[in-house]
């Protein structure tokens, strides 16, 4: 599904990533994991297109297309989902203003029919379910006034809406509490754990991955992918460090 090899890039004229290669499958979930500074965040904003990240060398493509040739707009509508480590706030554009716009831009791409006004709603509900938010949430100006939980839950609920074929999760489990944690890593699990989709999780903890099981873990340290396993790597890194991991 996605493909990236020796994939260079750089912000404001520093090297971020150096040579970074790595193959993710439909039906898999693949952990990133690393130090401060080794990349994490780079790599889901070149993914997702992020204006300022600029890419100097090697290639991805995403569904045996170049994703490098797609705006961020076609990149989503191809059915790429980026989530963001701090989701924004929009004040004055409600959850289902933006929502209904997003699907149905989306849809559109894709030559869809758009989905009425009924239609999106009785979606809506459905996802807000899976993440235990209530629909008057979704009523309020986007994420203004949301909790840091309630922040991730609100996007997982996008994500559910958009239904990716590939999301790419930058820190989705920073800011949440114990019972918040339970909530997201369950609906990521009931939305994306198909065996047509794919996700790319980062997380610098194991505990989201106590509730979203990764088929692979791979540690990135200074713009590269150093070393992978399974969800016994993550368990191993929690114990020892990082250091000592990548020492042995």
């Amino acid at each position: 599904m996605l493909k990236i090899e020796n994939l260079h890039a750089e912000i404001d004229g520093k090297p971020i990533l150096k040579g970074l290669s790595l193959e993710v499958n439909a039906g898999e979930i693949h952990a990133i994991m690393g130090p401060n500074g080794a990349g994490k965040s780079t790599l889901a904003y070149v993914l997702g297109g992020r204006p300022g990240y600029e890419v100097t060398q090697g290639s991805v493509t995403f569904n045996g297309k170049d994703l490098f040739e797609m705006e961020p707009h076609e990149r989503a509508a191809a059915g790429m989902f980026l989530g963001f480590q701090y989701p924004v706030e929009i004040p004055g554009v409600s959850n289902v203003q933006f929502l209904r716009e997003a699907l149905n831009s989306q849809r559109k791409a894709r030559g869809e029919e758009p989905l009425s006004g009924g239609e999106f709603l009785k979606l809506a509900k459905e996802k807000a379910a899976l993440l235990k938010l209530d629909m008057e949430m979704l009523k309020r100006n986007v994420n203004v006034g949301f909790s840091g939980g309630e922040k991730k839950r609100n996007e997982m609920v996008q994500m559910g809406i958009l239904d990716p074929a590939f999301a790419v999760l930058d820190e989705t489990d920073s800011g949440l509490d114990i019972d918040a944690l339970k909530v997201v890593g369950e609906g990521i699990n009931a939305i994306m754990r198909k065996p047509d989709k794919a996700v790319m999780l980062i997380t610098h903890y194991q505990r989201l991955l106590d509730y979203v099981q990764p088929d692979f873990v791979h540690i990135l340290a200074a713009g590269r992918i150093v070393k992978t396993g399974d969800a016994e790597l993550a368990k191993q890194l929690e114990a020892e460090g990082y250091d000592e991991v990548m020492a042995a």
